[in-house]
């Protein structure tokens, strides 16, 4: 018994997928990949994760950086920044400087997925690693008694974003221009710089004024400095809103003409 099908059938269908499926799967894969690795789990969430909880209830803060606000209220929004920084910034500049060393970007640009969904993917991944790097902190904090402002968690979630935009994009810059080696040891020492005196765990009032202003200027001065004003004070921070989307373009601009694939 023969069975007939219609003509046309079989026939090959050439061409590409769903762009907005293809940037699914890869965002799926670039964050599974950030939260399998044991280093990156140990920048992106223990750190933070250790130091809101000593600097909550150990006292080794200055009580003038305090204001009026508890200890945990004022680090919190500054571990959410640091948060940021370690998973857009430095896990990306060290997971995009040796996928280029083994030649996985070079491998991905002979597909289907057209360069800018490379990057594309790589930024929601950093998003979703964000969100759930806040959800973690935030549900920890509340436990030490953080109250935050109801009144600032939209303009947070802006800057959150924001700020992931800006150290992503800062993260290709560094992590596709130099060997992996390079890239390794340089953005490790960028975080350590900026945690320690980049206006995170150092307000930019607490230093003498022109260094202050010098650091607001910073992606991780603007972040922090936003984040704390938003969600300690309750207002939509303009100035620090300004920086991070100038950091965003200028690094975003350059990083586009500088990443190499190998």
């Amino acid at each position: 018994m023969t069975t007939s099908f219609p003509a046309g059938t079989f026939t090959p269908a050439p061409g590409r997928g769903s762009l907005l499926r293809m940037l699914r799967t890869h965002a799926r894969v670039e964050a599974a990949l950030t939260l399998r690795h044991g280093e990156q789990l140990l920048l992106t969430l223990i750190i933070p994760l250790a130091l809101l909880i000593g600097l909550s209830l150990l006292d080794v803060l200055p009580a003038s950086q305090l204001g009026s606000a508890s200890k945990v209220d004022w680090i919190t929004p500054r571990i959410l920044a640091l948060a940021v920084l370690s998973s857009a910034f430095t896990g990306q500049a060290i997971a995009l400087g040796f996928d280029r060393r083994y030649g996985v970007l070079k491998r991905l640009s002979a597909t289907a997925l057209p360069p800018w969904l490379l990057v594309a993917g790589r930024v929601v991944a950093a998003l979703v690693v964000v969100a759930l790097q806040t959800v973690v902190l935030g549900v920890v904090a509340a436990f030490l008694g953080w109250s935050p402002s109801a009144a600032g968690l939209g303009a947070a979630i802006v800057l959150l974003v924001l700020g992931t935009l800006a150290f992503g994009a800062l993260g290709v810059l560094l992590g596709g221009a130099l060997r992996a080696e390079a890239v390794l040891a340089l953005a490790n020492i960028v975080w350590f710089v900026l945690l320690l005196a980049g206006g995170i765990l150092l307000a930019p009032s607490a230093l003498p004024s022109a260094l202050g202003v010098l650091v607001g200027l910073l992606p991780s001065g603007a972040l922090a400095e936003g984040m704390r004003a938003a969600l300690v004070d309750g207002q939509f921070p303009v100035g620090p809103t300004l920086v991070l989307v100038v950091w965003a373009v200028l690094a975003g601009a350059l990083a586009t003409r500088t990443t190499k694939l190998t």
